[in-house]
């Protein structure tokens, strides 16, 4: 069963990358606003059809939850900066920008949830910054600008999963699911008309990449959701960085990126710190227990 999780992981984290070149390619003929409004209307529609052939109801009044309302407010955010980030930025940049996500949800659980993160934890976060900024470069040459929006991405969706423990349990991930992508609808629109002046691209070739980017991210986070259910979250959660190197092989054959040694070092500490931070987790819950104290350092 964990060999199973751990493949359906790293999966998961294929067809997300596949997600990312697909978005990349269609964004070289088609507006943002475009991209953005069918991969929220594609969404939505798959998700709701998988909600209803579990019999599950995605009209109630939860949807208005102040949790779930500030929930979607940073899935859109997390989208705008994702679709820009991605059509703007190489993907061996936005790949190694991405890792950052369960580091900034740590730091966040730690400035906003109240949780207890010790000294270890708090240098892991540092250093997977200092790489982000390696990265990143943002007094280089080479920095444009564009990167800022893959860092708006990836702290919104971070503050995303952060904001889900605490909307109410008995809304099932599905619901949530279908609220989220929802939500970005009509952000679509928005960007086709103050972001770009590029026309609409209907041309079967980027109609493909579009439903082809569509059905990874759905397929993708099926997969990854198996994978969280099949065996414990310090077990499969390291293999989500499996990400990182699909993308940026992605980038290298398809976009001919070359990453440079900046990049693959701030990559690297990003990676080193995450793994880190998951290995670190996963022996203090082992060393749990209700009758004992626990030092979470």
């Amino acid at each position: 069963m964990t060999l199973r999780a751990i493949g359906l992981m790293v999966l998961a984290m294929a067809l997300l990358a596949l997600s990312d070149g697909f978005i990349k390619l269609s964004s070289q003929s088609a507006p943002l606003g475009q991209i953005m409004f069918f991969l929220s209307t594609g969404g939505t529609a798959l998700f709701i059809g998988l909600a209803r052939l579990r019999g599950i109801s995605v009209w109630s009044r939860d949807a208005l939850h102040p949790m779930v309302l500030l929930r979607n407010l940073f899935e859109i955010i997390g989208a705008i900066g994702l679709v820009i980030g991605i059509s703007k930025v190489p993907l061996s940049i936005f790949a190694a920008i991405m890792q950052a996500a369960p580091l900034l949800s740590t730091l966040g659980a730690a400035l906003f949830l109240g949780e207890t993160v010790g000294w270890r934890r708090w240098l892991a976060i540092a250093v997977g910054l200092v790489g982000m900024l390696i990265v990143i470069r943002p007094f280089g040459t080479s920095f444009s600008g564009w990167e800022l929006f893959a860092v708006m991405g990836v702290a919104g969706l971070a503050l995303r999963d952060l904001v889900t423990r605490l909307a109410p349990a008995r809304v099932p991930a599905l619901s949530l699911s279908v609220w989220g992508f929802g939500s970005t609808l009509p952000v679509g629109v928005v960007l086709f008309f103050v972001f770009e002046n590029k026309p609409l691209d209907f041309a079967p070739l980027t109609l493909t990449y579009l439903l082809a980017a569509v059905l990874v991210t759905a397929f993708g986070y099926l997969a990854l959701t198996a994978a969280m259910r099949m065996a414990s979250v310090s077990i499969v959660a390291p293999f989500r960085y499996a990400r990182l190197v699909f993308t940026t092989g992605l980038g290298i054959v398809i976009f001919a990126e070359r990453p440079d040694t900046a990049t693959l070092c701030g990559a690297g500490l990003i990676l080193l710190a995450g793994l880190y931070s998951f290995i670190r987790e996963a022996r203090l819950a082992r060393s749990f227990s209700p009758d004992q104290a626990v030092t979470t350092d």
